[in-house]
């Protein structure tokens, strides 16, 4: 067995239960509720763990920040064993999947959205995001409707995101299936409206 590798397994896991650990911190309490002292015992790692992987807090929000990012690309990935309208059509319905519509989840976004507010790098990381997100998105559109142009794609994704955000907030809320059903019912009818 190649030692390398498992150290370096071990790191990654290490690093992303330390990653993990901030995000539920972040989703119970804010970013109050976030110090490094508090990661390390919510990972369950010495302290000094958690300092030799985030220098300190804000480099711990931007990492919080781009694994949201991530998640977030995921849900606009191309599957190509689909069609494209259909790739379309499962971007919009995984918005509302099982592991979204949660409190936990939903408060997590909540608050890393008021931290962008909050400061300006993490308004860029998540600006980044929030577009990148939107691109692909739009090539969704784009692909499953060629007849559209590229600006008429990422203003229907512009309009796709107001409602999916909206979605989040009534499910935080308290989730109504009705609303979360008619919610992507909108998302598809504004994706798939014939061009102009």
């Amino acid at each position: 067995m190649d030692t390398g590798t498992v150290n370096s397994g071990e790191k990654l896991d290490r690093q992303s239960r330390i990653l993990e650990a901030a995000l539920q911190l972040l989703s119970r309490h804010g970013i109050s509720g976030v110090n490094m002292r508090a990661v390390a015992r919510e990972a369950g790692v010495a302290l000094g763990l958690v300092n030799y992987y985030y220098e300190d807090k804000s480099t711990l929000i931007r990492a919080a920040l781009r694994r949201i990012d991530e998640d977030d690309l995921m849900l606009v990935a191309p599957d190509p064993a689909s069609p494209p309208d259909e790739q379309l059509r499962k971007a919009l319905h995984r918005v509302a999947g099982p592991e979204i519509l949660t409190t936990q989840y939903l408060s997590l976004r909540l608050h890393l959205w008021a931290l962008a507010q909050a400061d300006e790098d993490f308004a860029l990381i998540n600006a980044a995001a929030f577009d990148r997100y939107l691109e692909g998105l739009a090539t969704l559109i784009g692909n499953a409707s060629p007849e559209l142009s590229r600006e008429e794609c990422r203003e229907r994704a512009a309009d796709i995101v107001v409602v999916q955000n909206g979605m989040w907030l009534t499910a935080l809320l308290g989730i109504d299936k009705t609303f979360i059903q008619r919610s992507i019912a909108r998302t598809e009818q504004i994706a798939f409206a014939a061009a102009p």
